[in-house]
């Protein structure tokens, strides 16, 4: 715009110059274009401050208007927080549902009732001349109920009562606490024997656990014990007294477990082993029996009868593998009784192998912190599938026979086929063809080599 108006002024300067009236006034209008020019100027130059300060008050303008949208952003954001947090406050403790509600407070405390119902019915075969009674038999083998949750600063309650038999007992009564990678356990609770007895009975896949556990005595007892957990190692140790049922007496006992549980691509490898010791007190005794597969028989086939001892020592190897519907597992345990005096010391096994596979669709055994655990069908009834149905053949072994102990033999074939509806519910049968050598039952003729038929089902429900 001055560019502009200089060249007007210019031109209308020349045009008086070059007319012939302005001749004889040079000297004045130029004196008067110099004054022009002189105005002009700063007539320029007073234009571009304006200019220079209309933007510098536009750009204040603009750093305002964002400052002000920028604290209006914040003071929504904070509104927004203070809402969420009272309305967080109002609604109090949340309820999840597994199996049964689990109710969840402020700082860490939790609670859930639980409980398991199995009802067991089936039939055993015995060689009629044994005197054994044999046919029907049903029970209610496990009704309990109980509380367990979690405290503020790591700590952790269990307890549950039994009352299958006519008889209420005490089998979880734990407090924990846990810190890092390591948990510390004090009460009754499972002391740590074997993959097959750490296994809860809702997950197990035959009707009964591995004959060797019920015969060597493995049972809840009351102790205290630390367990570790790091990647793919857990280190279990513990020392204990009796059950609860049995307590006071003075025998005591010191349990080890470790197991290296790595994960092989999508598939689950478990290698355990295990070690016991048993201080009996003077005077008493110990006792080595087993029933034939189901539990609702009192008929035991083979037995040590009553043995004087000092103390036991067991020890124990496992091993699982599971990938996909697949998985196989495996353990053997030795068990050796120190007799008081000069007695030969016997040594008693037991073990078992076993195979099983999911007949249904993207379904597999479950497995978690060193044991199996609760199985979840893919496609449960009530979501448009069946649930999961499980088959399984199993060799089960106990051996009472050496030194001077003649316990008998028993070798077990046995097939499972589980079927779960839901992850809360089970139906299962069970088969089982036991073999006995030196069983505690002869027939007419002195014959005590001899094998018995058992078949069981079993209806289950949990929460």
């Amino acid at each position: 715009m001055t560019f502009r108006i200089s060249q007007i002024a210019i031109a209308g300067a020349l045009a008086v110059a070059s007319s012939p009236l302005a001749a004889q006034d040079t000297d004045q209008l130029r004196e008067e274009l110099a004054q022009m020019r002189a105005e002009m100027n700063a007539m320029s130059e007073r234009i571009e401050a304006l200019e220079t300060e209309l933007a510098e008050t536009e750009a204040a303008a603009t750093a305002a208007t964002a400052q002000a949208s920028m604290a209006l952003a914040t003071a929504e954001t904070a509104s927004a927080q203070a809402t969420e947090a009272r309305v967080e406050a109002e609604k109090g403790p949340s309820i999840a549902f597994k199996g049964a509600p689990q109710i969840k407070g402020e700082n860490g405390w939790s609670f859930k009732p639980r409980g398991r119902l199995q009802y067991d019915a089936g039939t055993i075969s015995v060689p009629d001349s044994t005197g054994v009674v044999d046919g029907f038999g049903s029970e209610a083998r496990r009704a309990r109920l109980g509380v367990s949750g979690d405290m503020p600063g790591g700590f952790g309650y269990k307890f549950e009562i039994d009352f299958a038999g006519n008889d209420v007992s005490v089998t979880d009564a734990l407090i924990s606490y846990e810190t890092g990678n390591t948990e510390f356990q004090v009460g009754q609770f499972n002391n740590f024997q074997s993959l097959e007895e750490l296994t809860s009975s809702l997950h197990t896949s035959f009707i009964e656990r591995a004959a060797f556990t019920d015969a060597f005595g493995f049972e809840r007892r009351v102790g205290a014990a630390a367990i570790f957990k790091g990647g793919d190692v857990l280190v279990q140790t513990g020392v204990f007294t009796d059950n609860m049922e049995d307590l006071s007496n003075k025998s005591w006992s010191a349990d080890g477990r470790v197991v290296f549980m790595p994960k092989l691509g999508d598939a689950q490898l478990h290698l355990g082993g295990s070690v016991h010791y048993t201080d009996i007190e003077d005077g008493d005794t110990v006792r080595y029996r087993q029933r034939p597969l189901v539990h609702f028989t009192s008929e035991r086939f083979i037995n040590t009868d009553r043995l004087a001892a000092d103390s036991e020592f067991g020890f124990g190897v496992e091993g699982a593998f599971i990938a996909g519907p697949f998985h196989a597992a495996a353990e053997g345990f030795w068990q050796n009784v120190r007799m008081p005096g000069a007695m030969e010391n016997p040594t008693f096994f037991g073990g078992y192998a076993e195979v099983g596979y999911f007949l249904t669709k993207g379904d597999t055994r479950g497995y978690k912190g060193g044991k199996f655990d609760r199985t979840k069908p893919a496609n449960p009834v009530g979501e448009g599938g069946m649930g999961s149905l499980q088959f399984n053949l199993r060799y089960d072994r106990l051996d009472l026979n050496d030194a001077m102990v003649v316990g008998g033999t028993q070798d077990g074939f046995l097939a499972s086929l589980v079927w779960k509806p839901t992850d809360w519910t089970m139906l299962l049968a069970n088969y089982g063809r036991l073999e006995y050598t030196d069983a505690v039952f002869p027939t007419a003729t002195g014959d005590r080599d001899y094998g018995v038929d058992a078949f069981a089902v079993r209806a289950q429900i949990d929460f």
